[in-house]
């Protein structure tokens, strides 16, 4: 897999505090905050202009540096499912990136919420690219809805994922 748009599903059994790197520097006292995150399901969106399955791959593995958002969340959330479409990323409306759309959709989803603002979106002008579910979202739903903007997804638990990967 090349180029492509992914999700990142995933399942945080209890409360969380967490250091999110950047995001969680408090402004100007040269400290860092935790941030709350609640149980749930947190769905991160993410592109890859390639190496779709290297990327994801990255995400999957519990040993990595730190470097992106998702990597300080990924500590303490397991990941349950990986939607995902191994095509062009950056065309949607000629402007916004695919990935955007799909965190659109989401957030247009039953329950689904922004609760970090900024999280995974420090280069586009999207509110997050995490949005937070109090439990497991709708695939189908999801798909459906990308549908009726003449695009798709497929999923995959992240053993199949690694598998596609390898094939």
């Amino acid at each position: 897999m090349d180029k492509g748009t992914y999700a990142l599903v995933m399942a945080l059994k209890s409360e969380a505090a967490i250091i999110v790197g950047r995001l969680s520097r408090s402004g100007g006292t040269g400290g860092e905050s935790e941030i709350t995150f609640p149980a749930g399901y947190y769905v991160y969106f993410g592109s890859a202009r390639c190496g779709l399955s290297t990327r994801v791959g990255r995400h999957l593995k519990r040993e990595k540096r730190l470097h992106w958002h998702i990597d300080y969340l990924l500590q303490f959330a397991e990941v349950v499912e990986v939607w995902y479409s191994p095509e062009g990323v950056e065309v949607e409306l000629g402007v916004r990136k695919k990935e955007c759309l799909w965190c659109q959709v989401a957030r247009g989803m039953p329950q689904g919420q922004i609760l970090i603002p900024g999280f995974g979106s420090s280069d586009c002008r999207c509110p997050a690219h995490l949005i937070y579910f109090p439990t497991l979202p709708s695939f189908e739903l999801f798909r459906q809805k990308l549908d009726e903007r003449g695009y798709g997804a497929i999923k995959a638990s992240p053993i199949d994922f690694k598998r596609r990967m390898v094939d």
